[in-house]
């Protein structure tokens, strides 16, 4: 399915101008049309089950493997800063920017850690992995936001103090941040009147469960993702395409009426 019917982008719109409160739920698909992969990884990095180093990509990118051998983690973390080094926003996220100016109250709950939500414009974001160009000193503390990571020496050295920087990224068996995370809960305590999820397997459950929380109270859900997910059965809309087509389709309707 490539084009969206009139009649479905048209529903989807009217909800959209009528609720009060909308939740964007988005990961990797949604960057695919900024040319970034959708494939497996941190954010959506790799296919190959196994590294270079012979161990699986999730041990590499791992917060104990950070603490062991950080030329490692950073080695493939260099690699998918590399690959959103050129990327930039797409239609989907900056429609998505567009409506938080133009509705009450938009919030995105983002997997991505390539920080293409916020070059659009968006302000209200829970980053819930974090986002790779932020920085902080494994020993003092200091922070810094990068560009990006070309020609620096990896791993980073902190300039306060030279000792080994990370990224403020959640790392394989880390847990989430808690001030993202307390608040994605809190707006979830208010509620939404329509949730999208967009470009995500959801095989995590903080991002499924808004999600199906909403479904079960009776809010309007709307899954765009090309594949079909543990989601799909169960949301008011499923749209098999991509997330910008989608959404442009459905900004479209709104135009119209």
């Amino acid at each position: 399915m490539s084009v969206l019917p009139d009649p479905v982008a048209r529903e989807i719109a009217a909800l959209l101008d009528r609720a009060g409160r909308v939740l964007f739920i988005t990961g990797a698909g949604i960057s695919a049309d900024s040319g970034l992969p959708t494939y497996r990884g941190l954010g959506g990095l790799y296919e190959n089950e196994v590294t270079a180093e012979g161990i699986a990509i999730e041990e590499a990118l791992s917060g104990e493997m950070l603490r062991r051998r950080p030329e490692i983690t950073w080695k493939y973390m260099a690699q998918i800063e590399e690959n959103c080094r050129h990327a930039g926003p797409n239609a989907a996220h900056r429609l998505i920017a567009q409506w938080e100016r133009e509705l009450p109250y938009v919030m995105v709950l983002t997997q991505n850690v390539d920080g293409l939500h916020r070059a659009a414009g968006s302000e209200n974001v829970v980053e819930i992995h974090g986002d790779l160009h932020r920085l902080s000193c494994l020993s003092c503390g200091f922070r810094e936001r990068v560009r990006d990571l070309a020609g620096r020496a990896l791993p980073p050295a902190c300039p306060r103090c030279g000792k080994t920087m990370r990224p403020e990224v959640v790392l394989f068996g880390e847990m989430l941040p808690e001030a993202e995370l307390g608040r994605l809960l809190t707006a979830l305590e208010t509620g939404f009147d329509l949730v999208f999820s967009i470009g995500t397997t959801s095989v995590f459950p903080y991002i499924a469960q808004p999600v199906l929380r909403a479904a079960r109270a009776g809010v309007p859900t709307v899954e765009i993702n090309p594949g079909r997910t543990c989601l799909s059965e169960r949301v008011a809309y499923q749209i098999p395409m991509g997330a910008a087509a989608a959404l442009v389709a459905i900004e479209g309707q709104r135009t119209e009426g």
